[in-house]
């Protein structure tokens, strides 16, 4: 994805809410299963990563396997918060 697009999804991500909290219990199926059906919905969604779930594992290393266990594109890792965009 060119960089010119990355921006504007992250623009619109911007004006969003997060739909979905990651919590201690980290990336399950149901979650995972959750997110799925969000993007196919909405095609961008943010996700909110709790604290309990960020001392366990690394923000990045969860933003992936969402993104790789979902089938998205990571756009964008910015505190707490994973944005996610599925064609």
């Amino acid at each position: 994805m060119d960089t010119k697009r990355i921006l504007e999804l992250r623009g619109q991500a911007a004006r969003l809410e997060a739909t979905t909290h990651v919590g201690k219990g980290g990336v399950t199926t149901t979650l995972i299963e959750e997110i799925s059906r969000q993007l196919k919905d909405n095609k961008l969604v943010k996700v909110k990563l709790l604290k309990s779930a960020v001392e366990e594992t690394p923000r990045k290393e969860i933003a992936e396997k969402l993104a790789k266990e979902t089938g998205a594109e990571l756009i964008e890792v910015k505190g707490n918060t994973v944005v996610l965009y599925k064609r």
